[in-house]
């Protein structure tokens, strides 16, 4: 069997141990699993839930005869209407059995309706979800409840508060009940701790999962591997070699229709705050003690609350021109839609080296990546140098790959040299391996009650307090966003902010993903 394959055998045992683990007292799960999804008729259940959990069904993570799912939302629709809203966003593949597995799938749904702080309609909720436990021969209070708040914050309290109230497990013989929410948690330190308190209340920590997808990404979660399970990055993983780390994201589009919810929040509140912060935990977290979720975290926390206040100079804000003709965008508006941030970690390994955070709409490419850039090698005896410096590049999407920078000679009889890579590119190296979207691997883990891909409490004030100031001054107005033009790389500003801080750009070079 080739490396890039998923044999029969693993799946199995994967499914045995989301089933038939141990919850968070230690003791064996034997009840069967609902899984309620609020605001389903909603686009990111349709996009994004239920076809991660159409995913998980199909490779057999999720059992006919163990679970049941429940739509739930104010839209009042019945069951076979909900069927049909989200089967044209499952019925997207021609594999064998596709048609068929669809069908069963959505059999499993059911739709309950009623407003996010009725009692009694969540009452009916939790009336239809007993019905199927006790289909299902489960003991009361064995069975598993995973509710996810496909919803906007600002209705995360009431939910909250009718789940615990109406829907939890009535005794412990092994089950449990247990929240995803979605991010933006907030808006900023205040209204983020509010959120948490209110939520917190209600449920314990072990029972609330944080999701953020970026952390579900298979190239992110390959970072830990890459850092700890690898002799030759030691050693050079520090201040000493490493010049700058850059954390990108770029988007070739504007907001599409999104304009008034975008502005609401802004390029920083949605990804650099959450997505590249999270991942910026990894690139720069010492060895935890295990992989336990908690040691992992605590390494995260670590790193957050060693990053210094963030410069009012080393900040570039952008907004792409066009973006306020969107009528649901304010005429004035200062929201930026572009946005290049250096921080700086006060500790032993990172003291000096600048991490730069830079997220775009309307950009000119669509790319997700890490690139962390090493220093020069002193005493250049080829005099190459002008052609680059080593770089280590993690690229997140599209096109997943991971690849070393460096010069090499050029092939012939001068000794000239040429920047070339060593290239994993996942297309050409795992070929039929279908990576899993972030959502499929997150949802499994929240039924497994692995908490490692998701964000703590404290981890989550620490990245509050990091950005909460500088969100501040641009709310406020002291801070303003340089118009760009579509299609370019951002605001020219952008560019000498990252030449001030380190980064040297090779000409010349472009990375090109190998063909098969």
């Amino acid at each position: 069997m080739g490396s890039g394959q998923w044999s029969l055998e693993n799946r199995s045992n994967l499914r045995s141990d989301s089933f038939a683990g141990d919850n968070e007292s230690g003791v064996p799960e034997t009840g069967c699993l609902s899984i309620v999804v609020l605001g389903a008729s909603g686009d990111l259940a349709k996009k994004k839930t239920f076809p991660a959990l159409f995913h998980l069904y199909r490779q057999g993570f999720l059992q006919v005869d163990e679970v049941h799912i429940f739509g739930y939302a104010r839209t009042k629709i019945s069951d076979d209407d909900l069927r049909n809203r989200i089967g044209g966003y499952l019925d997207k593949g021609g594999s064998p059995g596709h048609s068929e597995d669809l069908s069963k799938f959505l059999q499993l749904i059911k739709y309950v309706s009623g407003a996010y702080d009725s009692e009694e309609s969540f009452r009916l909720l939790d009336k239809a979800i007993s019905e199927h436990e006790v289909s299902k021969n489960s003991a009361e209070g064995s069975s598993r409840r995973l509710f996810y708040l496909a919803l906007p914050p600002s209705v995360y309290p009431p939910v909250s508060k009718m789940i615990k109230q109406c829907c939890m497990n009535k005794s412990d013989l092994g089950g449990w009940t247990r929240i995803v929410v979605e991010k933006p948690f907030g808006k900023d330190l205040g209204s983020s701790e509010r959120l948490s308190s209110q939520i917190g209340e209600l449920f314990e920590e072990p029972q609330i999962y944080r999701i953020d997808h970026y952390l579900g990404k298979e190239l992110v979660q390959n970072l830990l591997v890459l850092r700890f399970a690898n002799r030759f990055f030691l050693p050079l993983w520090n201040r000493d070699n490493i010049d700058n780390v850059q954390i990108v994201f770029r988007e070739d589009f504007g907001t599409e229709g999104r304009g008034g919810y975008f502005d609401e929040y802004g390029i920083i509140r949605d990804i650099i705050q959450n997505h590249l912060l999270q991942v910026l935990c990894l690139v720069a977290m010492e060895k935890p003690i295990s992989l336990k979720p908690e040691h992992i975290r605590d390494e995260k926390v670590k790193v957050l609350q060693s990053v210094l206040p963030i410069k009012d100079e080393e900040v570039v804000l952008g907004q792409y021109e066009g973006y306020r003709d969107d009528p649901t965008v304010p005429d004035f508006s200062n929201t930026p839609t572009f946005a290049t941030v250096v921080l700086r970690i006060h500790n032993e390994r990172w003291e000096g080296v600048p991490f730069i955070l830079k997220a775009g709409k309307a950009l000119n490419s669509r790319k997700a990546e890490i690139r962390v850039q090493f220093k020069d090698v002193p005493g250049d005896i080829f005099r190459c140098q002008r052609q680059g410096r080593n770089e280590f590049v993690i690229r997140l999407q599209p096109s997943e790959a991971i690849y070393m920078k460096l010069t090499v000679k050029q092939p012939g009889l001068e000794m000239s040299t040429v920047q070339s890579e060593l290239d994993l590119s996942y297309g050409q190296r795992y070929q039929g391996v279908t990576i899993p979207e972030a959502y499929e691997r997150l949802i499994l883990d929240t039924i497994r009650g692995d908490q490692q891909h998701f964000v703590r409490r404290d981890e989550l004030k620490a990245a509050w307090e990091i950005f909460t100031p500088l969100l501040h001054r641009i709310d406020d107005g002291k801070m303003k966003a340089i118009p760009y033009r579509p299609g370019s790389r951002g605001p020219a500003e952008a560019d000498e902010l990252l030449a001030k801080a380190g980064y040297l750009q090779t000409h010349g070079y472009i990375w090109i993903p190998p063909t098969l």
